[in-house]
C-alpha cells in the first residue's frame, strides 16, 4: 500500500526570522503522512538551496548561514515520494535583516527656559531597524511611557517647567528587536533664562529724561548769560 504525501510544513527550529549577518539558522521540512522514502528540497524563491532524503517520515533538516542580503527573503520546501507527481509544497518563511540602532540624539529647540514655560524634547536614532521604541528620563526616573515609532522620525514629548527641579539632566533610550539592544542618548539640560526686571525699563526711561534735561539745560545757559552780560556793559 502506498500513500500520497501530505503537504509538508516548513518550521524554524533554531534562530529567528529577524536575523543579523552571519547568523546560523536551522529549518525543518516534514510531511505528516505519506509513503516513504521522502525527498525534501528547500527553495529560496524558485532557486534550489539543498536536498535531504528520508527513508521514513522523519523530518528533513536544513542548516543555513545568512551571509548577505541575497540570503534573505522567502523560503519554501517541497516533499516528494514515488507516487507524488510534482511534489507537494509547504508554507513559506521569510527572513529579514535587523540592524542595531545607533546612539540616539536628545535635543530641544532651545536649551533655555523659564518657569511656567512649555518645552519639547526630541529623541532620534539615525540608524537601526524599525520600529524603534523610545523612552525619556529625568535623572534615573522615567518621565514617559514607551513610544514606538514606525518611521525614521523622532519621538517627541512635551514638558512643563514648573519649578527649579525641572532644570535637571534629561536622557532618552532607544531599542529595537536586535536582541534587546539598548542605547542611551547624550545628556540634555535646560538652563534658566534670565528674566528682565520690571524696574529696568523705568530706570532706563528716567535716565533718558535726566540726560535730555542736562542737554537742554546746557543749551539754555548761553541764552541767559549773554543778555545779562550785555545789560551790564
Amino acid at each position: 500500500f502506498t500513500e500520497v504525501l501530505s503537504n509538508p510544513k516548513l518550521t524554524l527550529v533554531q534562530g529567528t526570522l529577524n536575523v543579523v549577518m552571519n547568523q546560523n539558522v536551522t529549518l525543518s521540512c516534514h510531511s505528516d503522512s505519506g509513503s516513504p522514502p521522502v525527498r525534501y528540497t528547500l527553495f529560496k524563491h524558485s532557486q534550489k538551496v539543498s536536498t535531504s532524503n528520508s527513508s521514513d517520515l522523519t523530518l528533513g533538516l536544513f542548516n543555513l548561514t545568512i551571509n548577505s542580503a541575497s540570503d534573505l527573503g522567502e523560503y519554501k520546501c517541497k516533499a516528494e515520494n514515488n507516487i507524488t507527481g510534482g511534489g507537494k509544497y509547504s508554507n513559506s518563511l521569510n527572513f529579514s535583516l535587523i540592524e542595531p540602532i545607533s546612539k540616539p540624539v536628545l535635543s530641544s529647540p532651545s536649551s533655555q527656559a523659564k518657569k511656567g514655560q512649555n518645552v519639547t524634547l526630541s529623541c532620534l536614532s539615525e540608524n537601526g531597524s524599525l520600529p524603534i521604541t523610545y523612552k525619556f528620563f529625568k535623572g534615573k526616573q522615567s518621565i514617559s511611557p514607551p513610544v514606538k515609532i514606525q518611521k525614521r522620525e523622532a519621538a517627541v514629548i512635551f514638558l512643563f517647567i514648573s519649578s527649579t527641579s525641572d532644570f535637571g539632566t534629561y536622557k532618552c533610550k532607544a531599542e529595537n528587536s536586535f536582541y534587546n539592544y539598548t542605547k542611551y542618548s547624550n545628556s540634555f539640560n535646560f538652563t534658566l533664562a534670565e528674566e528682565r526686571s520690571h524696574s529696568q525699563p523705568l530706570i532706563i526711561s528716567l535716565g533718558l529724561i535726566l540726560l535730555l534735561f542736562v542737554i537742554g539745560f546746557a543749551l539754555a545757559i548761553p541764552l541767559f548769560i549773554i543778555p545779562s552780560y550785555k545789560a551790564s556793559e
